[in-house]
């Protein structure tokens, strides 16, 4: 029998990836796709679904041509498939598209939204104009003819299988699934305004990894992937990302240093705070919590720039604090840890010293990781054991030293960084479980 590949797809709105790993979970072969995705304008972000079977059909050739070249005898066993959050549209339902795809930070939907806020639960992750929901009723007013609403990654998964209907309940969380009684709530259909979406435009929700069904016969031969080959259930991109780090324990924490400072955290108990904009998905049979505050790298780019920043942190000194005490912020307000939107950047005084500065700065940063974490447990998850970084602030390791010693827990590489990874973990586990 042909040793397991278990691939992993990402769809985001500028390229198409997929990592194919083995039984020891070692990837052996990538592949990615860029596409020209169409940047937002007036706060509408639309892509045609069709678009994306034929970057999903590329993909699956270019695939099965690498995994052809390997040595051993290796054939996809299973598939699972992540996409952008909130990436909705409408459809009949064999699958057949009604509608364009609204993005995930399509805001075409504010009208809705602010309806939704009249009936929905406080707590509930529905209440933006960018939310599943908002987009779903909008859809709905102009494509009464709905049958199926599908998100972006399952709808890709049931190309593959034929089977329409079937979504991972991390994606339907912003569609309105309470994932704590694990069902569609009761106010989705009832409410005070008379909002109603139809129960059986609504998919059968599972958990990520779990199994939705074998890869059509015709699509077997025509990828070369081993007889009954399955597909699992996926779930979103930032999830994916977050199992491509290595974090999979109840304690585990990843913190994502891009632009913004984006924390996660898996934890024994849910957490739902729109004040704190904190809400949690089930993954891995745990609660992965998180929030984002406004600081991270787009505020050290308003003062240096790339190359600066790089000549700089050969010459920080973790070692030696510089006492600064630094709330840095790229603009006036922030949400969390501290739910504040008059709050101001603090980053004075500024010493002499470009690199003191930087390092002051950085510092800054940790501080307010710190306190998001504590504050995440003060709201009643557990304490971080061990946090892995992703984003470009992950391969600074005197950052890193600031970070651990403000921190007080280990701060780790990620094992991986792409969103890919993480599914094709999903398709092992689906496949070990089904």
């Amino acid at each position: 029998m042909p040793r397991p590949i278990f691939l992993g797809i990402d769809i985001g709105t500028s390229g198409i990836r997929a990592s194919g790993i083995d039984a020891d979970a070692q990837e052996r072969v990538c592949h990615h796709i860029a596409f020209q995705g169409v940047p937002p304008a007036q706060g509408k972000n639309e892509q045609n679904p069709v678009d994306w079977l034929a970057l999903l059909d590329q993909l699956l050739l270019e695939i099965s041509n690498k995994i052809n070249t390997l040595n051993n005898d290796f054939r996809i066993h299973a598939i699972a498939i992540d996409g952008t959050s909130s990436t909705i549209f409408a459809c009949k339902k064999d699958g057949t598209p009604l509608s364009p795809a609204l993005m995930y930070n399509d805001a075409q939907s504010q009208p809705q939204a602010d309806i939704i806020q009249h009936f929905a639960p406080k707590e509930s992750a529905v209440h933006s104009a960018s939310s599943s929901l908002a987009k779903a009723l909008n859809l709905l007013q102009g494509f009464p003819q709905t049958e199926l609403f599908c998100h972006q990654a399952d709808w890709l998964a049931a190309s593959l299988t034929g089977i329409y209907g079937i979504s991972d309940e991390n994606n339907c969380l912003k569609l309105g699934y309470d994932s704590v009684q694990q069902q569609w709530p009761g106010w989705l259909f009832e409410n005070e305004k008379n909002v109603v979406l139809p129960k059986t435009s609504l998919p059968r929700v599972v958990a990520p990894g779990d199994k939705i069904g074998e890869v059509k016969a015709e699509l077997i031969e025509k990828y070369q992937l081993t007889r009954n080959c399955i597909v699992v259930a996926g779930t979103t991109d930032s999830n994916a990302a977050v199992l491509a780090t290595g974090c999979n324990q109840l304690g585990d924490a990843v913190t994502s240093l891009g632009s913004t400072l984006v924390v996660k955290l898996f934890s024994d108990k849910p957490i739902f705070n729109p004040d704190y904009g904190i809400y949690s998905h089930r993954l891995n049979n745990h609660w992965l919590v998180g929030g984002a505050s406004n600081s991270g790298g787009a505020v050290l780019l308003q003062h240096f720039s790339k190359e600066q920043l790089d000549a700089m942190t050969l010459q920080l000194k973790p070692e030696q604090p510089t006492g600064l005490d630094y709330y840095p912020l790229p603009g006036t307000g922030e949400r969390f840890p501290d739910n504040n939107s008059h709050k101001q950047s603090r980053i004075t005084p500024r010493p002499e010293s470009d690199v003191e500065f930087f390092q002051a700065l950085l510092e800054g940063i940790a501080s307010i990781e710190a306190e998001a974490y504590k504050k995440l447990v003060d709201l009643g998850a557990v304490s971080p054991k061990r946090i892995f970084t992703a984003g470009g602030g992950a391969k600074n390791p005197a950052w890193t030293k600031i970070r651990e010693q403000t921190i007080g827990v280990p701060v780790l590489s990620a094992r991986h960084s792409e969103a890919c990874y993480g599914s094709a973990l999903l398709a092992k586990q689906g496949y070990q479980t089904s």
